[in-house]
């Protein structure tokens, strides 16, 4: 589903304010390189804290595309942006519109893209969403609200064997079959349905509830990715927005796990170009096109200071790929 709004839209009187801090704020701005009458994308608008700063560094005359799955984002970030009025779109929508969106908005070429991949602070604080073990809520998990299979049909309905590939695959979860036997075992006597029982089921399951991390961390994290189709709609994104740049466009990109990072890190190897031996001998370049220029051969990582005033910070990634001329 595709919903647009222009910033001169700003009826946000019942909104409440946004309750996230951008990850690698200054870091964002300063690898993207914002400058007036530049054309840019945040593919990932969360409480719009990054669109502010890229807006406010490209003026007077920048402009920014903003998309986000979530509909309650869209309006949050509305009500912040509002100031920028028409230099600012935002569309609710996920990254495999990004393209098609781009170019009916004319961000194509595009100046630079941002993905920010995390969970907002506002979804995680928001128990009626599911996302967090921390509150109790229904079981749902889904960015985009209004639609889709939610984390409770996935958990009452798929078989044993495929949730504990579920939590082994995309949760790296050692308990994956534990888990999911035990959860089996009490959806037949009635349906889990909140938040909190599936975190106590998974905490018997494993047989702790202490340490840093919560024993249901990693499911909660697979059937979320699960619902939101988290991964495809990554790869999608990550060709869309290689494509939308210009030649010395930039594409940065915030991941929090290691199956994400994984993901931007293959891409951009992928499309930065190689030589290569040919079986007939000499050598050729090897790429995927787009040609890029990979900028941060190791990822950058927050400051011990943004970890401090931040702690969910703590594990952010950030990559940055150039668009490149293809050589010859």
């Amino acid at each position: 589903m595709i919903r647009g709004f222009g910033a001169a839209d700003t009826s946000c009187s019942d909104v409440e304010p946004t309750r996230h801090a951008p990850v690698l704020l200054a870091e964002v701005v300063r690898w993207l390189e914002p400058r007036p009458g530049g054309r840019y994308v945040d593919a990932t608008l969360g409480g719009g804290g990054h669109a502010e700063a890229l807006l406010s560094a490209s003026a007077p005359d920048g402009r920014l595309l903003g998309l986000d799955a979530d509909p309650e984002a869209i309006g949050r970030a509305r009500a912040r942006l509002a100031r920028f009025r028409d230099r600012a779109v935002m569309v609710h929508a996920r990254f495999s519109a990004l393209e098609e969106i781009a170019r009916a908005h004319g961000f194509v070429p595009s100046d630079g893209v941002l993905m920010d991949l995390g969970v907002s602070s506002d979804q995680l604080e928001t128990p009626e969403r599911g996302f967090s073990f921390r509150h109790a809520g229904p079981l749902d998990m889904r960015m985009d609200t209004t639609s889709g299979p939610t984390a409770a049909d996935i958990v009452n309905r798929w078989p044993e064997a495929r949730l504990a590939d579920l939590f082994r695959r995309w949760g790296e979860e050692p308990h994956a079959a534990r888990i999911a036997h035990r959860i089996v075992e009490r959806r037949a006597v009635r349906p889990i349905a909140t938040t909190d029982e599936l975190a106590r089921l998974v905490a018997e399951a494993v047989g702790r509830a202490g340490g840093r991390r919560h024993p249901a961390t990693r499911v909660f994290q697979a059937l979320r990715m699960a619902v939101n189709r988290e991964l495809d709609e990554l790869e999608l994104g990550l060709a869309s927005a290689l494509r939308i740049l210009g030649e010395g466009g930039r594409l940065a990109v915030i991941s929090f796990h290691s199956l994400e990072d994984r993901c931007v890190k293959q891409t951009f190897r992928a499309h930065e170009p190689r030589r290569e031996s040919r079986p007939e001998g000499g050598e050729a370049w090897r790429f995927e096109p787009p040609a890029v220029r990979v900028l941060t051969p190791r990822p950058v990582r927050p400051s011990g200071a943004e970890v401090g005033a931040n702690p969910r910070s703590r594990s952010a990634r950030l990559r940055v790929a150039e668009r490149s001329r293809a050589p010859c």
